[in-house]
């Protein structure tokens, strides 16, 4: 069964007030002013008017011209919203040339390039992700045929549009292809969304058919592709980028040990709530060091526990492909009766109303 959903209008698009009174303000979430402006000059490189996306969207356009700049999630969502209405089709971006020719992912890119092999070369993206948007998750995932390459999206409010994904996904095939100067093709892609009327474009774009309505948006790789060496490899180089980019990440707040926590918390929470020994074994740490490293940074693990799922609450709630029911499983709560009083805690209301205020604007829709 396929699905549509439809293309929102410059009429419809707004920037609304996203939250109630009572509803606290997420950890702020960001990217970079590189990555945004590869996504504008793609943009133009459809036709469309940027200066004036810039201004419906509220950005301030000499502020994206600022190499250090970074800007909130929620804002590019908003942007992207915006881009698909102004095109008038949902396969904004969805296109190779578009991407090898505009996507841009700064030092990271380099420091991939001086990696011994592709699966390396990820391994890199994967830790420094941050630095293009740490509203990005990028995880690898081990599979018998290979590696599934497995991205989310966290940190907004408003639900992530498809396009956005795709266009961050075929940027990562697209990269794969340059460092290894070879034709590769995924064994498989997956997407949460449902399914398009047509879905030619996105086997035209990923050399394959797409799975739609999955658990994840993730591509897989064969282990023959993530063994190739790249002709790229200079160790010395690599170990520079790191050290460029480890700097970058404590700049960003991205190395400390409340935010290490919060990220495992995230990756185990769908098999229930973690506790804080088997959060330690996961970091490579003993219970008391973790402990004694929240201590210096002024927080508890269940506080960290609590801001996590808040957070994801958020993105999921976002969405409509999840019930009450599976947001609460995800959240790992034992029972959804606790997922409805956190609810209220959070965002000062149940979960239900927090999801119908979120899709009161039709702005909103993903």
């Amino acid at each position: 069964m396929t699905s549509e959903a439809p293309t929102p209008t410059l009429r419809t698009l707004r920037r609304p007030s996203r939250r109630g009174p009572c509803a606290p303000l997420p950890e702020r979430r960001t990217s970079s002013a590189a990555w945004l402006q590869g996504v504008l000059s793609m943009f133009e490189a459809e036709g469309l008017d940027v200066p004036a996306l810039l201004s419906d969207a509220g950005f301030d356009p000499a502020s994206v011209d600022h190499q250090n700049a970074r800007f909130p999630v929620d804002e590019i969502t908003l942007l992207w919203q915006y881009a698909v209405a102004r095109a008038g089709r949902p396969t904004l971006g969805l296109d190779r040339m578009l991407v090898a020719r505009h996507s841009r992912i700064g030092t990271v890119g380099h420091a991939m390039s001086c990696s011994p092999h592709l699966s390396a070369a990820l391994e890199r993206l994967a830790r420094y992700m941050a630095v293009i948007s740490d509203a990005t998750r990028f995880s690898l995932a081990h599979d018998p045929r290979g590696c599934w390459l497995v991205m989310a999206h966290t940190g907004g409010s408003l639900p992530i549009p498809r396009q956005r994904v795709e266009w961050a996904m075929l940027t990562v095939l697209m990269q794969c292809r340059w460092l290894t100067r070879r034709e590769l093709e995924p064994l498989a892609m997956e997407f949460v969304y449902p399914a398009p009327a047509d879905d030619r474009p996105h086997r035209q774009a990923f050399g394959c058919t797409p799975r739609f309505g999955a658990e994840a948006n993730r591509l897989l790789l064969s282990a023959a592709d993530l063994a190739l060496p790249l002709p790229t490899h200079q160790p010395d180089l690599g170990r520079v980028q790191e050290q460029m980019l480890d700097d970058q990440l404590q700049q960003l707040g991205q190395t400390t040990t409340s935010t290490l926590v919060c990220a495992e918390i995230a990756r185990r929470l769908p098999q229930g709530e973690p506790r804080r020994q088997d959060v330690a074994a996961g970091l490579g740490l003993a219970e008391r060091t973790l402990q004694r490293r929240l201590q210096a940074e002024s927080v508890s693990f269940q506080a960290l526990l609590d801001r996590t799922r808040s957070e994801l609450a958020r993105q999921y709630l976002a969405e409509d492909r999840h019930t009450l029911t599976q947001v609460a499983d995800l959240l790992g709560f034992v029972d959804s009766s606790n997922f409805f009083r956190a609810c209220k805690r959070w965002f000062g209301m149940p979960p239900a109303q927090y999801r119908a205020r979120l899709w009161e604007y039709p702005a909103l829709a993903p």
